[in-house]
């Protein structure tokens, strides 16, 4: 009796899965973040796997209730009866695990489209981030004292003055390098007869700091120039293969436009009604047991993506690292410039800017741009919907 009154509350109680792969939407919201989708995709699995514990343990129930009257009874014609009637739950328990590995693969290809959305936002930014620092005109004119009005300037009065005899001037190339340039005008400004040594202080003294500047800050100037864009290039490339990607994982559900076309054209809306076709095909064949084969194909193609999605993430999550750490590295190269205080008014503003912009990198790429968090015990949820901890 006890058993009877079980069965029927389990079947008064029809659960659904809390997250209905249908229902979602492959725009992710505004206030979605890689922790938000992956964690939303945690759950979801999570109520999927619940959802069909609790049909799983119903048909368990059915079929000690079978089994116990399999066994008592002594009949031929019952016996045969409760053998069908024990084959239909085993069909009933094979549909079952068929539909849940559906479900959760439906799940996790919707959230794995919104995740290459949120992705290709994040490289997007970081490549606009990525040209407006590694402007090579602005470095230069940083690095080179020969971009100083000043310094020009006492260069020209210098080669107004000097001593036709014994002076020289630097060929064009030799004249643009910072250090022969330099030098030659530390050798004009001094063997300069022409000019009082009081003069010759003053013209030092108007052009002593942005020597200093440039001699001390030209050569991490121009790593900071050359590594950002390295790190451009690496960029560039994560782009691409998320454009890969996203063709792999648009593929089976037949749409043809790339990624960049679909992000400026928001087509998304069309990605969501192919993917609408494939699934309710999907559905359709898992009922036929003719077509089980090409229903398991079908799922397949929804997973490999999503494994292939898994190992992008963990190559984005290195290049995040990367980048982190040579900002850092960026940070200490620029606040290491001894006299800042005492030549302030003489550093072009673009030095400070070019400082604030690398403590906002820095800031972002612990935040907007950061690692996605998926090793472990999320790895593990994601990809078997195993949870250790419970």
């Amino acid at each position: 009796m006890k058993i009877i009154l079980f069965i029927l509350i389990l079947m008064s109680f029809e659960p659904t899965p809390a997250s209905n792969a249908r229902e979602l939407c492959i725009n992710p919201t505004p206030e979605s973040s890689m922790e938000i989708e992956i964690a939303q995709l945690i759950q979801a699995i999570h109520d999927i796997k619940e959802y069909y514990e609790i049909k799983t343990d119903f048909l368990y129930l059915e079929l000690s209730i079978v089994n116990k009257k399999l066994r008592s009874s002594s009949k031929p014609n019952e016996q045969l009866n409760w053998l069908v009637k024990k084959d239909e739950i085993k069909e009933r328990f094979e549909l079952l695990r068929l539909n849940e590995k559906s479900d959760i693969s439906k799940i996790r290809y919707i959230k794995g489209l919104q995740i290459i959305k949120l992705l290709y936002e994040k490289t997007l930014a970081l490549d606009h981030h990525f040209t407006s620092v590694s402007t090579f005109a602005e470095i230069n004119k940083i690095s080179n004292p020969n971009e100083y009005p000043e310094f020009a300037s006492v260069k020209e009065l210098l080669k107004s003055k000097k001593d036709k005899k014994s002076g020289f001037d630097l060929t064009k190339v030799l004249g643009n390098n910072i250090y022969t340039s330099v030098a030659h005008s530390f050798v004009s400004l001094f063997t300069d007869t022409n000019t009082s040594k009081d003069e010759k202080e003053s013209r030092l003294r108007e052009i002593e700091c942005i020597i200093d500047f440039t001699l001390r800050m030209h050569n991490d100037l121009k790593t900071i120039y050359f590594e950002t864009k390295f790190l451009q290039k690496t960029n560039d490339n994560i782009i691409n293969e998320l454009q890969q990607l996203f063709v792999d994982f648009t593929k089976p559900i037949q749409y043809k436009k790339p990624l960049r076309e679909c992000r400026n054209g928001d087509d998304w809306d069309s990605v969501r009604e192919k993917l609408e076709v494939y699934l309710k095909e999907l559905d359709k064949v898992l009922l036929d047991e003719s077509q089980r084969r090409k229903a398991q194909k079908m799922q397949i193609n929804l997973e490999f993506p999503i494994d292939r999605l898994l190992q992008f993430i963990t190559q984005y999550n290195a290049f995040i690292d990367q980048g982190a750490k040579f900002y850092e590295k960026f940070g200490i190269m620029l606040n290491s410039y001894e006299n800042e205080e005492q030549c302030g008014d003489k550093i072009p503003i673009a030095y400070s800017k070019l400082k604030e912009s690398i403590t906002i990198a820095i800031d972002k790429f612990n935040t907007a741009y950061k690692p996605v968090e998926i090793n472990g015990s999320k790895m593990k949820e994601i990809l078997y919907g195993i949870n250790e901890y419970e």
